[in-house]
């Protein structure tokens, strides 16, 4: 833009507001010119025509840190929602505590309380505090309202007179200490789809900005969804360096130097990782990593020759209170031989709290419908009580092997077999078994293991027919596999589900 055109803008406020409410990219660059410091990027750009897109619904970005994902979001498209061709009347910005909600919108009445030219062109404004207890900015010109809250508050019912929120932004709504455990995750998520989305209509834009801190966060349950086009939207990530090692913000890291400085800057390399390069950087305590996990399509007919039984893991719970472990069984079959070997895990998981009875059934009846011809085989832990259970379901006909842990920890059973997983040799159902993989890969940090323990207990006794081309019994079928002896029964639709 030229002097003399920008000089234009600045002294004709008809022919300013004419030009900012068709364009946000125009306004951030005319309101907000002290932010522009540095060339804007082209992926600043296409983050500008996302938030002019009223159509799509849901968004997600994740960007470096210090690429003004915030002042652009959070700060700019608020005001321009209002001022701008959109005419919201109801925006919701949402923190991860109510200290951070109410500094996004202290950011915002900063700005309208010093941008002179914001002021003239929006003003007046005033600030209160309502019946949510959540602090709000309101802008009586336009008879629309900015509220913050937080994912400590309920927003189950939120107005602005007739309206409900018509743009939700959520700003970091997470932490590394909120994607710890899949029960802390699980929470956020269940905020976010029973109390966040519901407060809205169907019209809603929600928008999501923050960064990669875990495999199963929110942001990466979005991106997933998003991409398996189980949602309506579009998940963008602009880490500071591409793949080919393109900076994205050339304006601002002109050089490889200037970016080795910022990496200096940090001196974390972990922190650079996660927040620059945006990387998911596993911790280095753990036993099973991510990318170790390899995906099967379907499972090979048991009728082959190689098909060599089924097995399932038993982790047994006897406590029935809220917070105790739960019982935990999981399946498999083992085709091959030695090096040749695979396991695969079935997805009919079972974790749940069981009494004694209740467990004996469930097992007797997942030993029947994946056994086929005979009984799957059951590892039970044998530790205190658990010897009844063993010795009961062996006297119904099960076939039953106790397994003795000999004093070892859980820790350290799981990473006797972890090479098995590396190896490729297990293979997990790319559906059912999610809650068995995060147990896995957040052995130590998760709250609950009880799936990664029976998950062990059976693997560990496969391992070594993984290795060894002799076993007892080994079971061939002849004719294909018949689903009618299952019935109608619970394990018998999963697996016609699943296979």
């Amino acid at each position: 833009m030229d002097k003399k055109t920008s000089q234009r803008i600045l002294t004709d406020q008809k022919l300013r507001l004419f030009l900012t409410k068709q364009s946000h990219y125009w306004f951030f660059h005319i309101y907000f010119s002290h932010y522009v410091t540095h060339p804007t990027a082209n992926f600043q750009k296409e983050m500008f025509q996302l938030t002019e897109d009223e159509n799509l619904r849901n968004l997600v970005i994740v960007s470096f840190r210090g690429s003004a994902k915030s002042t652009i979001v959070n700060m700019s498209f608020p005001i321009w929602s209002i001022l701008g061709i959109h005419q919201k009347k109801f925006i919701l910005i949402l923190g991860r505590t109510q200290q951070q909600a109410r500094q996004h919108l202290k950011n915002l009445k900063t700005e309208l309380e010093n941008n002179e030219l914001l002021k003239a062109d929006l003003g007046p404004f005033e600030e209160i505090e309502d019946e949510w207890n959540a602090y709000s900015l309101v802008l009586p010109k336009y008879n629309a309202k900015i509220m913050a809250a937080s994912s400590e508050q309920s927003v189950r019912g939120v107005r602005h007179g007739q309206y409900r929120p018509q743009v939700t932004i959520c700003d970091d709504i997470e932490d590394l200490a909120s994607v710890k455990t899949l029960e802390a995750r699980d929470k956020t998520h269940q905020w976010l789809t029973s109390e966040v989305i519901p407060a809205g209509d169907q019209k809603t834009r929600v928008i999501i900005i923050g960064n990669l801190l875990h495999e199963d966060s929110l942001i990466m349950r979005m991106k997933n969804a998003i991409t398996e086009q189980e949602l309506n939207g579009k998940f963008r990530a602009y880490p500071l360096l591409d793949e080919k090692e393109n900076c994205l913000w050339p304006g601002k890291y002109s050089t490889k130097e200037h970016i080795e400085a910022e990496r200096k800057r940090i001196g974390n390399e972990v922190a650079w990782q996660r927040e620059f390069m945006l990387q998911i950087v596993t911790n280095t305590d753990r036993i099973i990593y991510p990318d170790w996990i390899m995906y099967y399509d379907e499972i090979p007919p048991c009728h082959r020759k190689d098909f060599r039984g089924a097995y399932i893991g038993i982790d047994l719970a006897i406590s029935q209170k809220s917070h105790a472990d739960c019982t935990a069984m999981v399946s498999c079959y083992l085709f091959g031989y030695g090096k040749d070997a695979k396991i695969y895990i079935l997805p009919n998981l079972i974790n749940e709290k069981l009494t004694h009875m209740q467990t004996l059934e469930v097992a007797k009846d997942l030993s029947e419908s994946i056994g086929f011809e005979v009984k799957a085989r059951l590892y039970v832990e044998d530790v205190a009580y658990q010897g009844s259970t063993i010795e009961q379901l062996k006297h119904s006909g099960y076939p039953t092997e106790g397994i003795k842990v000999n004093g070892q920890d859980k820790r350290s059973r799981l990473a006797t077999i972890s090479n098995l997983v590396e190896s490729g040799v297990v293979l997990f159902p790319r559906k059912g078994a999610k809650k068995l993989i995060g147990q896995l890969t957040g052995f130590g940090t998760e709250r609950y293991d009880d799936l990664a323990d029976a998950f062990s207990i059976v693997i560990s006794q496969l391992s070594k027919f993984c290795i060894n081309r002799s076993l007892s019994n080994p079971i061939h079928f002849t004719e294909p596999r018949d689903y009618s002896m299952f019935g109608n029964s619970t394990f018998g639709n999963i697996l016609d589900q699943q296979f």
